[in-house]
């Protein structure tokens, strides 16, 4: 009798461990997943701020420092492929994108432009885009690092070998502040 039981445990034991392997692979390939969404979304970015720098060149071509920054920001930013370093080269191509606009902000005819409205209007929905595959990957890469790191799931985790992954997220304290409003 007592041969079945221990049987019975080892069989509960190995079937509990086929469980969580099963849901730790399926976290670590939503995980690729939502990166491979997060990704898609930054090529739309990357793709728009040529066109974006080109029509705001037409109208400011003496704010060459803003405009190589921003290609500079780009360029850095296409060549991170670790989660942590693309955030902050994402963040550095932000803070220039954020320059550009300032540019644009002393040119009334440049901000009266349909084709500079339709390029600001579409890069806000692309970070409107970003901004949900961001949370998404994070909500994903939380799931599974507290899977890696709870009893029993730990357990097979590390006989496993999977491992945490890093969150997508911002690195200038600034960015975290609410803004101050005036009026």
């Amino acid at each position: 009798m007592g041969v079945w039981i221990f049987i019975g445990l080892v069989v509960l034991a190995v079937v509990a461990a086929i469980g969580i392997y099963n849901r730790l692979v399926g976290l670590r390939n939503a995980s690729e997943s939502a990166w491979s969404d997060v990704d898609v979304q930054l090529k739309r970015r990357w793709d728009l701020v040529p066109n974006l720098v080109q029509t705001v060149k037409g109208y400011a071509s003496h704010e060459q420092q803003t405009f190589a920054q921003v290609t500079e920001m780009r360029s850095r930013a296409m060549a991170e492929t670790d989660p942590a370093a693309r955030a902050d080269a994402e963040n550095g191509l932000t803070r220039a994108l954020r320059g550009l606009f300032a540019v644009a902000e002393a040119y009334p005819e440049l901000r009266a432009s349909d084709n500079f409205r339709d390029l600001q209007a579409s890069l806000g929905e692309i970070e409107d885009a970003i901004q949900k595959a961001r949370r998404y990957y994070n909500a994903v890469v939380r799931d599974l690092n507290t899977s890696c790191e709870t009893f029993p799931s730990v357990l097979v985790a590390n006989a496993f070998g999977f491992a945490k992954r890093d969150y997508f997220e911002l690195d200038d304290e600034a960015e975290r502040a609410a803004p101050a409003v005036s009026f």
